[in-house]
């Protein structure tokens, strides 16, 4: 059964997330809820569900970052996919961002109405997977009227070191963007920097807070076992898209003004 999140629990964690942009909530998800995720993202990316619209991108087959391609969407059921996106739109995935507990603890930062910018499994297949440069998820390349702030990963299954786990900078998300696009963070600056770098293992139904400014990063996967998580971006409920080329996106409600708990 699903663990409670007390007031306390939820404030501490917003002011580590505030002070080092990220922190470690454990043991949220319980093994019945991380069952019928993990058979859900199974039934959608091999087609035994019809596709409700989702984004797919394969993984490279040499583990590099740059040998990754775009367009190509779902290309069949054997297929390692490194990302699949737009998982709103599906209602099991949906409940588990919109679910009452994270109300509490998203309100702690977005106190009006909340939307949504993605939600989105990041998958590392066994003895495989791309390595993650380190990036901040914000800037031009997001399209939005401010950078958002606050995402909440899930681990669907282990993630140790080897299975190539969080790899985060505390306190990067304070230094502002690493370049106005935003994306990967230039490797000269990093290379400046020298940053201290933590790694985040986690296990299957843990939640980690994550700023989207701070710079993280991920490696292989080297276990037998697949390395799957779930990310939610929220939006305070008044940002707006600002992409041109395209009609601007509406990023769907997760929970409306005056909607949802807010203890403490």
């Amino acid at each position: 059964m699903s663990r409670d999140l007390a007031p306390a629990e939820l404030d501490d964690a917003i002011a580590t997330w505030r002070r080092d942009g990220y922190a470690h909530l454990p043991g949220v998800a319980d093994p019945a809820e991380l069952d019928a995720l993990r058979a859900r993202y199974v039934a959608l990316t091999t087609g035994i569900l019809p596709d409700p619209g989702l984004f797919f991108q394969p993984d490279t087959v040499t583990g590099r970052y740059e040998d990754l391609v775009f367009g190509h969407g779902w290309t069949g059921p054997d297929t390692p996919y490194r990302k699949v996106e737009r998982l709103e739109r599906d209602p099991l995935f949906f409940a588990w961002l919109a679910q009452p507990r994270f109300a509490d603890l998203v309100r702690r930062v977005l106190p009006g109405a909340v939307t949504l910018y993605r939600a989105t499994v990041f998958a590392k297949a066994p003895r495989t997977g791309s390595n993650i440069p380190f990036h901040q998820d914000g800037g031009r390349f997001w399209g939005l009227d401010r950078d958002p702030e606050l995402q909440l990963w899930t681990a669907l299954d282990d993630a140790p070191v080897e299975a190539g786990c969080l790899e985060v900078v505390p306190g990067s998300h304070r230094w502002g963007l690493a370049s106005p696009m935003g994306g990967l963070v230039p490797a000269a600056l990093v290379a400046e920097r020298a940053p201290e770098v933590v790694q985040l293992p986690a296990r299957a139904g843990d939640v980690v807070l994550i700023h989207n400014l701070l710079w993280h990063r991920s490696g292989p996967n080297t276990t037998d076992a697949p390395r799957r998580a779930f990310t939610a971006c929220y939006l305070a409920g008044d940002t707006r898209c600002t992409r041109t080329r395209r009609a601007p996106r509406v990023f769907p409600t997760v929970w409306a003004l005056g909607e949802g708990p807010r203890s403490g």
